[in-house]
C-alpha cells in the first residue's frame, strides 16, 4: 500500500493561495483601473504574475507572512524548485515552511529525495511547544507513521506507524488527521491478522469527516458485509455518493452491482466511461485517493465492459472491442476484487 503525504493542514480557510490573492485585486488593485477589469477576467498566466507582485511588494514592506505564500504559490503551481528555495529562506522561524519542506524532501519534489531530512523536520514539529506549530502536529504524525509503514528515512515498524496514525486520527476528530483515519482502515483491513470491525470504525469516522476515499471503501464492506452486517441499501448510499464525487473505486463496484443484477445497458455505459480514465496519478491527485484502489476500480469497469461486448448484453456486440478492453485489465479478473484489499 503506497501512501501519499498530507496536504498543508491551514488554520483557516484551506483554500489555495492563487484564488486569494485574486479576490484581493478584486477588492483593491484592480478597483483602481478602469471599465469592468476584474480579476475574473484575467488568464491564470496574468493572476499568477500579478501574485507574484503583490506578494514581492508585501515581503519588501516587511509583511512575514508573504515569504510564505509566495513559496506557498510556487509549491501550488508546481513549481518545485522556486518553493524549495523560498520556503529554505524561512524555515527558521515559519513552521509551515518547515512542513513543505519535510514533504518535499520525503517526497522529492524540487529536490532528490532525502526521507531523513523528512523526518526530521516532521519530528521537529511534533516535539514543538509552540502555537504556530499546533495545527501541524496531527498531519506531522501522520506523515511519520507513513515513514515508519514505508522504512523510508526510519526503520520499518508497523507497530510504530500504528500508533502515530491513532494520536494522528485523535479518536475521529474532524480537525485532526482524516488522512490518518482513512489509512488506519485500510491497514487494518490488510494487516495479519485483519480487524475489519476495526477497519470499519475508522472508515467510518473518515467518511463522515468527508473522505472520499473511505467513503466508497465503507460502500464496499456494506455491500459484502465486511467488519459490518451487510447491508445493501446503505452500501448503495455510499458507493453512489462516492461514485459521484469521483471516487473511481465506488464506479468500478456500481458496474459490478448493476451487471451482476442483469441491469446490461447501465452497467455497459457506465463501465465505458470509467475504462477511459487511464492517467491514474493524475486522478489520484484530484480525488486523493490511492493509486492502487482507482486502478482496481478501473480493471473493474474494463472487465465488465469488455463482458457486455463480448455477449452482447447491454450494448451491440463486439469481439473485437471486446479483446481489445480484456487486454486492458492488468489486476487480475475484478470479480474476485471484491474486498477491501
Amino acid at each position: 500500500m503506497k501512501l501519499s503525504s498530507e496536504a498543508l493542514p491551514q488554520r483557516r480557510s484551506p483554500e489555495p493561495v492563487l484564488p486569494t490573492i485574486s479576490r484581493s485585486f478584486r477588492d483593491s488593485e484592480l478597483n483602481k483601473q478602469q471599465g469592468a477589469e476584474i480579476a475574473g477576467n484575467y488568464s491564470h498566466t496574468a493572476l499568477f504574475a500579478r501574485a507574484e507582485e503583490l506578494l514581492a511588494k508585501r515581503i519588501i514592506d516587511g509583511d512575514p507572512l508573504a515569504y510564505f505564500l509566495q513559496g506557498q504559490l510556487y509549491f501550488e503551481e508546481g513549481w518545485y524548485d522556486e518553493a524549495l528555495a523560498q520556503f529554505e529562506k524561512i524555515k527558521e522561524t515559519d513552521f509551515q515552511a518547515l512542513y513543505q519542506l519535510g514533504v518535499m524532501y520525503y517526497d522529492g519534489l524540487g529536490t532528490k529525495e532525502d526521507p531523513e531530512k523528512g523526518v526530521e523536520y516532521m519530528k521537529i514539529i511534533i516535539n514543538s511547544n509552540s502555537p504556530k506549530a499546533r495545527h501541524l502536529k496531527y498531519a506531522a504524525a501522520y506523515n511519520l507513521g507513513r515513514s515508519y509503514f514505508e522504512g523510508c528515512g526510519v526503520k520499518h515498524s508497523d507497530k510504530e506507524a500504528e500508533r502515530l496514525w491513532i494520536i494522528a486520527a485523535d479518536h475521529g476528530n474532524p480537525k485532526a488527521s482524516v488522512k490518518a483515519q482513512s489509512t488506519l482502515g485500510m491497514f487494518y483491513s490488510t494487516s495479519n491478522p485483519k480487524d475489519l470491525k476495526k477497519a470499519f470504525f475508522w472508515h467510518s469516522e473518515a467518511c463522515g469527516n468527508g473522505s472520499l476515499e473511505s467513503q466508497g471503501i465503507l460502500g464496499v464492506m456494506y455491500l459484502y458485509g465486511q467488519g459490518i452486517r451487510q447491508n445493501t441499501k446503505a452500501a448503495l448510499e455510499c458507493l453512489t455518493e462516492a461514485a459521484e464525487r469521483g471516487n473511481i473505486y465506488a464506479q468500478g463496484h456500481l458496474v459490478e452491482y448493476y451487471y451482476k443484477r442483469k441491469f446490461y445497458t447501465k452497467a455497459a455505459a457506465f463501465a465505458r466511461r470509467i475504462a477511459e480514465n487511464d492517467n491514474i496519478d493524475m486522478l489520484a491527485k484530484i480525488t486523493d485517493c490511492l493509486p492502487v484502489y482507482i486502478a482496481k476500480g478501473v480493471a473493474m469497469a474494463t472487465f465488465y465492459l469488455a463482458r457486455c461486448l463480448q455477449l452482447g448484453l447491454g450494448i451491440q456486440q463486439d469481439q473485437a472491442a471486446a479483446k481489445n478492453y480484456y487486454s486492458r485489465v492488468s489486476v487480475g479478473r475484478p470479480y474476485k476484487l471484491t474486498y477491501v484489499v
